[in-house]
């Protein structure tokens, strides 16, 4: 069932077509019929004697029981005498935030918000062709009817003449000492039924902020289109959100502006916590992120200072459901920290897994967790503790068997599985073609050595059955890479001076199967010139299981380890932070700053923008930190984020980050008007492309049936001044720092618009859940994506004692390489949180915003992507079905399902939600 969302009363939809204004009552539980009864009866409405007649049909839906009524005219606000006008007001009794109020000390802040004093004005959307100004505003004071668990409700009643004109926009004042969350006004008494204003907004007491908030109809509006009498509050309410750029923010503010990412640091703690600024400079370029205007370190004038908690415009806070995601199995097990800090849990940070049968054990009994200290730091307040209280005395972090585990425990062993993941595991995004052979690096051969690959033709024709060269090969489009040559060579002399990791440059080469699968060919491995060593480079290849080989097989493993470790470091800092957490939060800014609430395209995209900065500011504050998550336990450690800068720099492009263009640049498609979606697929059996061109293409047309309905014409789009602002802003200051580059698109036409919005709704929604919601299935068991390896590999300026090592006890030696045991455990809780979907998750196709209700032409589109998505649903599963699809089908191999829209809550490996919502 389509659920309606945003119009938090109750939902109403068509149910009897012989009924003027007819309706559904949505709800699951007969529990809800008392709202509905209520609501009917004394809320006074004038509503049809069918709507109170009609059966109610009760199904499911999203934030509780809400209202949508049936569409009305486009008058259908216009009074035609004087009548009484009654406004029912909906606010959400709230607590104000679990994780801030952990952050700032814990639960005692949480209080009900009941009894609260609002004064509404109604605005008419005329001028007074008297005095051509705006006309005078009607007042009332709400009073409460009704508390329920979740709500309370209102009332205010207004007197409007006949010369009023229509009621385009409410003014609301917030007369308590508390803030208030406003959910929903819905206005009775017009002839032709009620009109509705989505609030979904937290409205601050008049002594903190004397502004009144205003809220407009859930009417859509071009700039040019404008009611006369709500221009000039539309200009307003803009010039509000946009703030002056200067002070520090309050988490009470609504202000949406620009900085760098001179946060990331903490040089008044410890001056090696200094990071360096991204963003803003030619040798760091980088996406703009949330000015918070905190003051300057004292130990390096161009960071911030920390700060308890990172501001984020108020209404992006996280919902109390949501934020319960992050702490309920803290509380819940009465343990009230996760983490103290890192030397708290072992006494030798370094120390590792002494055997795979030690791995094991913390899914079976668990990783016990010594008595914390009531002082804690950020991290072990917003990370969430999988904790199982043994007794009062005892507590162990015990973790979920990762569903890969669990269908096959051998499954991170094989090389098969090792390549399908580059096309169905948790980093689908950088497998690509070979298009020129010899391998070269495009490095400054005088500071990194000679560019020519290690991996030659003698290396690789006697694997690629059924092909007498490698040219052959590649013309038939039959070899594949991952490439992390020249990306992390420039970084491992600086890596390597950092006690307990390494790194080098790789490539790692496929052959493609006539099963459509994927063989590893070769790895190599490359240090450049570095401490008077010339540049070493080594490429290792597969081998048998038989004895004769068992060193080489061990090698291999151990180069395997390394790869993986810079996918995941690929993965996780370019593929899923840069492309989706980082590049999107520009644009959410300017979408507040330059679209009005009641402009289509800010109700488009309103969906796809929900959580995200309030995310980012979490991952600022505990993850990509100076001596973070990712720092403490990832390969590059505080040159992460570095890295991410070098990626953006030299690969992020807005074009390129539509699917089909993806797919084409990495040489994984080819342009074909026959084929489906209108590419031909180099790799047959590639999951993600294969079903996120499905997504791809539903979204595509969603937005095309929207943006051709507002936009009929080139003109509109070209002389639409808050379209055009908006387009600039995110060019020209939110990626500012790649604002001359050519491959920007022009917004001239409808068909611009559609390119840009379809990529901004893709990256939001399905590209961040191919690279998020399997992070626990792949990563939850480490040795098959170890996040860090720490020791170089055994043959690199090899010594007897390491050789030996590796002879007599191979798997020491490969343990010892692994991430340790505080690395590995404090991954893994990451994982499996950023892989959890919220109770209250938002997927794609499932909610409509009640804007798009208002008017029939974008219902119907709506309804027809929604019915789209889900037959996505049936064709991916019928996919996962297909024994001829080794990719996704097979003994021990996990579906894949993380194109499949929708879910439920937990550590599903499916769902693919509006927004980078976690």
């Amino acid at each position: 069932m389509m659920t309606l969302k945003n119009s938090h009363v109750h939902q109403i939809s068509v149910l009897n077509s012989a009924s003027s204004f007819p309706l559904y009552i949505c709800g699951k539980d007969t529990r809800n019929s008392h709202r509905i009864s209520w609501f009917l009866n004394h809320s006074k409405l004038s509503l049809p004697s069918t709507w109170r007649e009609s059966k109610f049909h009760i199904g499911r839906v999203s934030r509780g029981m809400k209202v949508v009524m049936a569409t009305t005219t486009k008058n259908a606000n216009t009074i035609t005498t004087s009548q009484s006008v009654k406004a029912l007001v909906t606010v959400k009794q709230s607590g104000g935030g679990i994780i801030r109020n952990l952050v700032n000390g814990g639960l005692d802040g949480i209080r009900e918000l009941v009894g609260k004093t609002l004064v509404l004005e109604l605005v008419s959307d005329e001028i007074d062709s008297k005095s051509n100004s705006e006309r005078k505003t009607k007042k009332s004071n709400v009073h409460k009817t009704e508390t329920k668990e979740d709500e309370v409700l209102y009332e205010a009643t207004f007197d409007l003449p006949e010369a009023f004109g229509n009621v385009g926009a409410v003014l609301v004042q917030n007369e308590d000492h508390n803030e208030v969350f406003l959910k929903s006004i819905v206005l009775d008494g017009f002839p032709n039924g009620p009109l509705h204003f989505t609030c979904d907004s937290w409205i601050q007491p008049k002594s903190d902020s004397p502004v009144k908030r205003v809220f407009f109809s859930d009417k859509s509006y071009l700039p040019s289109q404008t009611p006369s009498g709500l221009r000039k509050l539309r200009e307003e309410e803009l010039k509000q959100k946009r703030g002056n750029g200067e002070g520090e923010r309050k988490s009470t503010d609504r202000i949406y502006d620009y900085d760098v990412y001179n946060d990331l640091g903490d040089p008044d703690s410890n001056i090696d916590l200094k990071r360096p600024v991204l963003g803003g400079t030619r040798q760091y370029p980088y996406p703009r992120r949330c000015r918070t205007g905190r003051k300057h370190s004292e130990a390096d004038p161009s960071s911030e200072k920390k700060a308890s908690n990172f501001y984020v415009p108020r209404d992006e806070i996280f919902s109390e459901i949501k934020q319960t995601q992050f702490t309920t199995t803290t509380i819940s097990s009465a343990v009230s920290l996760v983490l103290e800090s890192l030397d708290a849990i072992l006494t030798d940070q370094s120390l590792g897994f002494v055997s795979f049968e030690d791995i094991d054990t913390l899914y079976k009994e668990g990783f016990h967790v010594p008595a914390l200290q009531a002082n804690g730091n950020a991290l072990q307040r917003v990370i969430p503790k999988l904790l199982s209280v043994v007794n009062d005395k005892q507590n162990l972090l015990r973790f979920d068997t990762p569903d890969a585990f669990k269908r096959d425990r051998f499954f991170w062993l094989s090389d098969e599985q090792f390549a399908r993941e580059t096309l169905a595991g948790v980093n689908p995004y950088s497998i690509q073609l070979v298009k020129e052979w010899p391998l070269r690096s495009k490095l400054d051969p005088q500071i990194y050595g000679p560019p020519e690959s290690a991996i030659t033709k003698e290396v690789i024709e006697p694997q690629i059955i059924g092909y007498c060269t490698v040219e052959e090969a590649i013309k038939e489009k039959k070899l594949f890479m991952l490439d992390y040559h020249d990306l992390f060579l420039p970084y491992v002399r600086k890596v390597r001076e950092i006690k307990g990791t390494t790194l080098y440059g790789s490539r790692t080469l496929f052959f493609l199967t006539e099963q459509s699968t994927l063989k590893p060919l070769a790895i190599e491995l490359t240090r450049p010139d570095m401490e008077g060593k010339p540049q070493w480079k080594q490429v290792f290849t597969p081998a048998t299981h038989s004895s004769s080989h068992a060193t080489k097989l061990w090698l291999w493993r151990l180069a395997k380890a390394h790869v993986l470790a810079h996918d995941s470091g690929y993965h996780e800092l370019v593929s899923h932070w840069l492309r989706t957490h980082c590049a999107v939060e520009p644009f959410i800014i300017a979408t507040n700053r330059q679209l009005s609430t009641m402009h289509p395209i800010y109700r488009l995209l309103h969906p796809h923008m929900r959580y995200t900065m309030e995310i980012n500011s979490l991952a600022r504050e505990v993850l990509i930190s100076a001596n973070g998550v990712i720092e403490s336990s990832f390969s590059p450690r505080k040159y992460s984020m570095e890295i991410s800068s070098v990626a953006y720099d030299q690969l992020w492009q807005f074009d390129l980050q539509a699917l089909p263009n993806d797919l084409i640049f990495r040489g994984m498609a080819v342009a074909d008007p026959n084929a489906p979606h209108g590419l031909k697929l180099t790799i047959e059996d590639y999951p993600f492309a294969n079903d996120g061109l499905l997504i791809w293409d539903a979204i595509k047309e969603w937005v095309s049936e929207y943006v051709n309905h507002y936009y009929p014409s080139s003109s509109t789009i070209e002389f639409d001044q808050e379209l055009q602002a908006w387009w600039t802003e995110i060019r020209t200051v939110g990626h500012g720092d790649k604002s001359e580059e050519p491959w920007w698109p022009n917004l001239k036409t409808p068909k611009d618009l559609i390119e840009i919005i379809t990529t901004i709704a893709w990256v939001s929604s399905a590209h961040h859940a191919a690279v998020n919601f399997a992070q626990y299935t792949y990563g939850g068991y480490f040795p098959n994506r170890p996040t860090i390896v720490r020791n170089n590999i055994p043959t690199e300026d090899p010594s007897k004692e390491e050789l030996e090592k590796l002879i007599n006890n191979p798997e020491k030696t490969f343990l010892e390489s692994l991430p340790s045991q505080i690395q590995a455990t404090l991954v893994m809780v990451v994982l499996n949180l950023l892989s959890n979907h919220s109770p209250d998750e938002e997927y794609i196709g499932q909610y409509v915003e009640q804007s798009w209700v208002e008017n029939q032409t974008i219902k119907a589109a709506f309804e027809r992507f929604s019915t789209k998505l889900k037959e996505i649903e049936g064709i991916i599963d019928s996919r996962n079905a297909n024994c001829d699809l080794k990719n996704r089908n097979g003994a021990g191999v996990v579906p894949y399902e993380l194109m499949k829209p929708f879910s439920g809550p937990g550590v599903t490996g499916k769902g693919v939600p509006y927004s980078i919502s976690i």
